[in-house]
C-alpha cells in the first residue's frame, strides 16, 4: 500500500520554527529521512516552497481563473509530503507518529489509490493507458 503523509502547519507553528535553529530541523527531518530510506518504504518526498509563490487555478468558472498566492487559510495549505510503500494502514501512521513535528503540526495520510480500485472500470482505455505507463508493458 502506498500512502502520502501531507505535512499541515499552525501559523503558530510556522513561527515556531523561525526560532529553532534550522540547522537542527534538518538533522532531525534528515534522520527520519534516513530511517524511512533504512527501511525500504521511502518511494519520494518533498519540501514545498512559500505558499506566497504559489498558483491556484480556479474551475468555478466557465474559463480557468489563475490566481497568484498567497491563498487560503494557512491551516488548509500543506508545507511538503513524504510517499511512502508500507504493508499497512498501521504501519504508515506508526510512520507519521515518528515524523519530527512539534506542536501545531498534522500530517494527513491519504492512501493513493491502486489498479484494483478501478476494477469496474479495467475496460476503460485511459486506465488501461495509465496501467501500461505504470508497468512499463505494452498491450498488445
Amino acid at each position: 500500500m502506498k500512502y502520502m503523509l501531507i505535512m499541515r502547519d499552525t501559523p503558530e507553528a510556522l513561527e515556531a520554527s523561525k526560532r529553532r535553529d534550522f540547522e537542527e530541523i534538518l538533522d532531525e527531518m534528515g534522520a527520519f529521512n534516513d530511517a524511512l530510506v533504512k527501511a525500504g518504504v521511502l518511494v519520494g518526498a518533498e519540501g514545498l516552497s512559500d505558499p506566497s509563490e504559489g498558483i491556484v487555478v480556479d474551475f468555478d468558472s466557465e474559463e480557468p481563473i489563475v490566481t497568484d498566492g498567497p491563498y487560503g487559510e494557512t491551516h488548509e495549505l500543506f508545507n511538503g509530503f513524504w510517499m511512502i510503500q508500507v504493508s499497512s494502514r498501521e504501519e504508515a501512521i506508526e510512520w507519521a507518529k515518528r515524523c519530527p513535528l512539534g506542536p501545531g503540526s498534522k500530517l494527513e495520510l491519504r492512501r493513493v489509490n491502486e489498479w484494483e480500485d478501478f476494477a469496474e472500470h479495467q475496460d476503460n482505455e485511459y486506465v488501461q493507458k495509465a496501467q501500461e505507463r505504470k508497468t512499463g508493458s505494452a498491450a498488445g
